[in-house]
């Protein structure tokens, strides 16, 4: 028994200096952000490997998603004659939480493990040894830009993904359901603004729906480069930080989702 607790009690230590560390990454990260130099080049070049290298998979996990949910809402709206509200299922699934959450678990598989594997690379060959050697801070260097640029991109990739998905779910309605495309825009407006809005202008779902993926991005740029700076064991702990980013940044992805919707709906409704 005292084995199993002292097991137990370097767990609990392990894990709260986990989240110390990964609190404490976050705020140097965030800021560096207002701190000279300003590594633009940088920047731009993250935001076009986040968010346009990104930009196939999420359209096609949002085309998909959106004509997988019209066809089986479909079925069951047809029970009760109600096929004409595909439009208002869709939207309303797609904007709030499918659009963001598939977004942030897409792009964290593939965006996620790269960051991981590129700054794991530089632990294990001492390139970040020698950014500390020549005074660059590598928090500045490697993980704010990386930070801003998910921050930024990630948004814009969950609005492609809703339209996209929106789209798709017309084609399903349109085609195979046989709901006019008039009427399935028409209820897809009544949703959106069905919710709401915020300072007379913002649709709430729409707030819903940028304000998740606003948070997740930062959630997998950071994790990313945690398990990166952390790496250790050569080419094998490069290959083990990856997993560990992708198994991770899905898992706080899920449970962040929970308590952003809680907080919105008691917040919005």
């Amino acid at each position: 028994m005292p084995a199993f607790l002292d097991r137990l009690n370097a767990s609990a230590k392990s894990g709260v200096h986990t989240v110390q560390e990964y609190a404490t990454l976050a705020f140097k990260a965030l800021r560096f952000v207002f701190a000279r130099p300003f590594y633009a080049q940088d920047l731009v070049q993250q935001m076009d490997e986040i968010g346009v290298k990104s930009l196939g998979i999420v359209l096609l996990t949002g085309l998909f998603t959106g004509m997988v949910l019209a066809l089986q809402s479909s079925v069951q709206l047809a029970q009760f004659g109600a096929t004409m509200y595909i439009g208002r299922l869709v939207a309303g699934s797609m904007i709030r939480e499918l659009g963001p959450v598939l977004a942030g678990l897409m792009v964290a598989g593939r965006v996620g493990s790269g960051i991981a594997a590129q700054i794991g690379s530089m632990r294990v060959t001492e390139q970040i040894d020698a950014l500390n050697t020549l005074g660059t801070d590598p928090i500045k260097k490697l993980v704010t830009p990386r930070l801003l640029a998910a921050l930024i991109m990630l948004p814009v990739l969950t609005v492609i993904n809703d339209l996209v998905g929106i789209i798709g779910g017309n084609v399903i309605a349109t085609l195979s359901v046989g709901v006019p495309a008039g009427v399935y825009w028409r209820t897809v407006w009544e949703q959106i603004i069905s919710g709401g809005f915020t300072f007379r202008y913002l649709p709430n779902d729409f707030l819903q729906g940028l304000a998740k993926p606003f948070v997740f991005g930062g959630i997998i740029a950071l994790t990313g480069c945690y398990f990166g700076l952390n790496t250790t064991g050569g080419t094998e702990g490069v290959g083990q930080a990856t997993t560990r980013t992708v198994v991770t940044s899905s898992i706080l992805i899920l449970v962040v989702d929970y308590f952003l919707t809680q907080l919105m709906l008691s917040v919005l409704l």
